[in-house]
């Protein structure tokens, strides 16, 4: 038995009747104290006044004198919700005015959203952006349509054009890349991007316009723009930058771009992805076996896109046979890179493709022959080493430029060099493309670019180094 003067414990106290609060697991009453008149402390059984039902005493008394038990009670039970009046209940659905804070962080975030992502500006009147705009804050009303076309988009563009004019004001030597595009709905537009290295050896793009060029793509034209039209030359005195301090200017390869550029006297550097792709082509074009090969490839590819049940009976013969679960892969004529996935991927799926349309009279004619696979394979062999060279040669976030010349010994040394288990077909493709390159970078302003630019980087690289490693 316990001795009467021990100190009482928790199962001696009795809680306060009809009460809900969670402080109440920390104070209560003497059993004997029928009326609940005197409210004590479980841990220090000191009395603790409180009147009318009031908690705060007690909640002050753990704070004060039983800190570890208050941070529990805290942890454990939080704090009660406080009665919202009726002014914050009003508050909190009232609109923003115009001039908030809020609001104008709101409309910068979405006018960010649609010209980051490109997206059209009937976007905020559509009713799904709408609901999730109300959803995220209640109080933000979306402007209107034509407010986001006539002054936020433009808001946004002085900003953005404020802040590259800084940039571009410290850039002594710069380069430029042009191109004239068609949009999806064929309305032709003219772009100009500058490259430039910062004071901390960071390379830096920037497209400075794209502008509409209805005019037809003529020699003529283009030059006209190159030197007067704001598509280009005007847009390089816009931006400040003094056309004398330009390195080159990098273009593809089609005739009225290097007419253009010549005859602005401006240094032009071909893109080597494109050069590569006019060399592919070069090298397999009128050849009646690889134009068939690729035919049938291109109906298989067809056929397996446009049926169901071809895509799911392949799907089922690459899992008996343990095939990669591949689809096939469509060519896309302005990128000799997907013609030859297109290759390798028939030739990865060769006997599960043979497997289906074997099992259909009408669809064996899609085999490919044994004299195809060869071609095939004659093809990919000479292509594939080149698969990894158009994009690594066509970045832009890093210097490229000073690969081209280390890429083209490769070429010639290793990756199209001929070997003695080569087809001839592979050899002649090897030598169409080292011959097609070879002759259309050999003049001198080219290579003496080249070597400038394949000189320069591994100092530039240095000297970043030293850079980080001593600011200073």
């Amino acid at each position: 038995m316990r001795d009467a003067e021990d100190p009482p414990q928790k199962s001696d106290f009795v809680p306060k009747r009809k009460s809900k609060s969670s402080i109440w697991d920390y104070f209560g009453y003497k059993k004997e104290d029928v009326d609940q008149n005197e409210v004590l402390c479980m841990e220090c059984h000191k009395v603790v006044a409180t009147k009318h039902g009031n908690t705060t005493n007690l909640s002050d008394h753990l704070k004060r004198h039983h800190k570890a038990l208050y941070d529990e009670y805290k942890a454990k039970f939080g704090c009660q919700p406080k009665q919202t009046n009726i002014c914050d209940a009003f508050a909190s659905v009232t609109p923003y005015q115009k001039g908030s804070q809020r609001q104008k962080e709101i409309t910068d975030a979405i006018t960010f959203h649609i010209a980051k992502d490109m997206l059209p500006l009937n976007t905020v009147a559509k009713e799904g952006f709408k609901k999730m705009i109300r959803t995220l804050d209640r109080r933000y009303v979306i402007p209107s349509r034509t407010y986001f076309s006539q002054v936020a988009i433009k808001e946004l563009y002085e900003k953005c054009k404020s802040k590259i004019e800084a940039e571009l004001s410290h850039v002594e030597y710069y380069a430029t890349t042009t191109d004239l595009w068609s949009s999806r709905t064929t309305e032709p537009y003219m772009s100009l991007t500058v490259h430039f290295i910062t004071e901390d050896f960071e390379l830096k793009s920037r497209c400075l316009q794209t502008a509409f060029f209805p005019e037809s793509h003529t020699a003529e034209n283009i030059a006209e723009a190159l030197r007067e039209a704001e598509a280009l030359r005007e847009a390089v005195s816009a931006w400040g930058l003094d056309e004398t301090r330009q390195v080159c200017i990098t273009t593809d390869n089609a005739a009225n771009m290097v007419k253009a550029a010549d005859l602005n006297k401006w240094t032009r550097l071909q893109c080597f992805g494109h050069r590569l792709h006019l060399a592919i082509e070069n090298a397999v074009k009128k050849d009646g076996r690889i134009d068939r090969a690729i035919g049938v490839c291109k109906k298989l590819v067809s056929h397996f896109s446009h049926s169901w049940k071809a895509s799911d009976a392949l799907a089922k013969v690459q899992k008996e046979l343990s095939l990669p679960s591949h689809c096939l892969i469509s060519e896309c004529q302005t990128r000799w890179g997907s013609r030859q996935m297109m290759i390798s991927r028939i030739l990865e799926q060769q006997q599960a493709l043979t497997q289906v349309l074997s099992a259909d009279k009408k669809l064996r004619h899609l085999i490919p022959t044994w004299q195809d696979i060869d071609v095939l394979e004659s093809v990919s062999k000479s292509l594939g080493p080149m698969l990894d060279f158009t994009d690594a040669l066509s970045g832009d976030e890093y210097v490229s430029v000073s690969f081209v010349k280390p890429v083209l010994q490769l070429f010639n040394t290793s990756l199209l060099e001929m070997r003695e288990e080569d087809t001839d077909l592979t050899k002649n493709i090897k030598k169409k493309m080292l011959d097609y390159l070879n002759e259309k970078y050999e003049d001198d302003d080219t290579q003496k670019l080249l070597d400038m630019a394949s000189f320069w980087t591994p100092v530039q690289d240095g000297l970043h180094q030293c850079r980080q490693e001593d600011p200073s």
